[in-house]
């Protein structure tokens, strides 16, 4: 009964955002009756019927739309030597039976942040750029689907390769008015009740001036088994109880490193995913939120052939989801989008006109990030005035391939050669030096420009972008996400499948 209420007044809000006083009322309903459900799910008996969603994944590629997936799948036939045309090899996202598209504009903004586009995808409401699954104004908190699905008696699961209190994954347990309150979102973490969290750490586990008590201490005296090698995560077992589980490598932000870069000891989305299943496998089925978060930083940074890499490791997550789905085709829907589309990726590039070379891009062996710690090793050991870029341009092969260099191409890594040996403090930081390197290591995004322009690919941002992204589905109600319709709707279409609100959700 409380879904009830929740969703057909979310749903009301949404067809009538013009009446100031519904909105107010409404609210105020849907937060009573969200509490009022949380308190007594325990007791509140869930019958799945036979057309409805019984296990539910949403999985986001962060940065994704068609761009990154069709040059991983471009990228993949050339690495088969196949035929180098969209279509030839398949992302499993691609195989999937319903495709559509949606928008993903915030309520001040065309371009959108993950913030925004994760609380619309998990609450169905916009609101401002940079607010976690609040409104415009940071004062009123949404109901989300994760909180809704905990309340009906599910199981509930987080995964991200980034840090787990980052705008994308926060979204479906926190409300905070910016997405920066990293050490609130964490002791909302900590209170959540979800099942299971997988991926990256809590980034700011003492607060920004690092003088609050230890966020993760809250996790684990709130009952969380916080688990950080592979080999005890392996070992993991249904009825573990409420599980924690980080990757055993972290990056400075506390995410996953890039998949290129992992090393054997670590655990993939495709195993946190698995594991997942493994874990909230129950009677009253389970909700998994997937982030491959690490798509969208490698786009920021115009590393395609990072991007990627990640790219095909979120689709192997996919595939996890599918194969569950053919063991329960009639209780599962897999849910796949973007929440944005990052860098503004393009296939086609002046340099190469209708021509693709993606067979270049397996030159590259290392991502960015990698490549800019061997960057600043080699700084700090030599002498930064007296240096040229031949001394570094033997590595510099070793781990990009570019091959043999046009006139342009070596004075463009020449000039960005001598930025990075400046000191950060010294370097240029006017526009145009911005629209060259979008403040990341010179040397590198030069690097990696030359290698995607000769590939055949080019990028116009350093941010995100607001071009639609799409949206797949299979299983329960999968037909409903064919078309073209706003990223909100991709949480009533859900709830609709879960039978959340019982009765159908009305279309625009």
């Amino acid at each position: 009964m409380m879904e009830v209420i929740i969703l057909s007044l979310l749903r009301g809000e949404r067809y009538m955002r013009n009446t100031m006083k519904f909105r107010k009322l409404a609210f105020a309903v849907v937060t009573v009756a969200f509490v009022f459900s949380l308190a007594f799910a325990a007791d509140m008996p869930r019958a799945f019927a036979a057309d409805k969603a019984k296990y539910v994944f949403l999985m986001i590629g962060d940065g994704m739309a068609l761009p990154q997936r069709n040059a991983a799948e471009i990228f993949l036939a050339a690495s088969q030597g196949k035929d180098l045309k969209p279509g030839i090899v398949k992302l499993n996202m691609s195989k999937m039976p319903a495709q559509g598209m949606c928008t993903t504009y915030s309520s001040n903004s065309l371009i959108t942040d993950s913030a925004a586009a994760g609380t619309a995808l998990a609450s169905g409401s916009k609101t401002k750029s940079g607010v976690v699954g609040m409104d415009a104004k940071g004062e009123k908190a949404f109901p989300t689907i994760a909180e809704m699905a905990k309340a009906a008696g599910m199981k509930v699961g987080i995964i991200s390769t980034v840090d787990i209190d980052h705008a994308t994954p926060a979204c479906f347990y926190a409300h905070q008015p910016t997405r920066s309150n990293y050490y609130e979102i964490a002791l909302e973490l900590a209170n959540s009740g979800f099942d299971y969290f997988a991926g990256g750490d809590v980034k700011k586990p003492t607060g920004n001036k690092k003088d609050q008590p230890s966020a993760i201490d809250a996790i684990e005296k709130a009952g969380y088994k916080r688990v950080t090698d592979r080999e005890t995560f392996l070992s993991l077992k249904q009825g573990a109880g409420k599980v924690m589980a980080v990757n055993p490598v972290l990056d400075g932000s506390k995410a996953m490193p890039y998949y290129m870069d992992r090393t054997e000891k670590e655990i993939t989305i495709a195993e946190f995913t698995e594991k997942g299943i493994e874990l909230l496998d129950n009677p009253r089925g389970f909700f998994m939120m997937v982030e491959g978060g690490k798509i969208d930083w490698a786009c920021h940074a115009n590393d395609a052939v990072a991007s990627i890499h990640n790219t095909i490791a979120f689709d192997e997550a996919v595939g996890v989801a599918m194969n569950f789905y053919n063991e329960h085709p009639g209780e599962t829907l897999v849910v796949v989008t973007g929440d944005h589309e990052t860098g503004g990726l393009t296939i086609g590039f002046a340099g190469t006109q209708y021509d693709t070379f993606f067979d270049k891009l397996s030159g590259q062996k290392i991502s960015y990030e990698a490549f800019d710690r061997i960057l600043a090793e080699y700084r700090n050991s030599v002498d930064p005035k007296s240096t040229k870029l031949e001394d570094l341009m033997p590595r510099i092969q070793e781990y990009f391939g570019l091959g043999e260099l046009k006139e342009y191409e070596f004075k463009q890594l020449q000039d960005s050669f001598a930025q990075s040996m400046l000191g950060k403090q010294e370097r240029a930081a006017d526009d145009e030096t911005y629209l060259l390197y979008g403040g990341y290591e010179p040397l590198t995004i030069s690097i990696t420009h030359i290698l995607n322009q000769k590939a055949g690919l080019a990028w116009t941002s350093y941010a995100h972008t607001g071009v639609p992204v799409p949206v797949c589905a299979i299983g329960v109600a999968a037909d409903t996400f064919n078309g073209y319709y706003d990223n909100t709707d991709v949480f009533f279409k859900m709830a609709q499948a879960m039978g959340i609100e019982g009765q159908e959700v009305a279309s625009k």
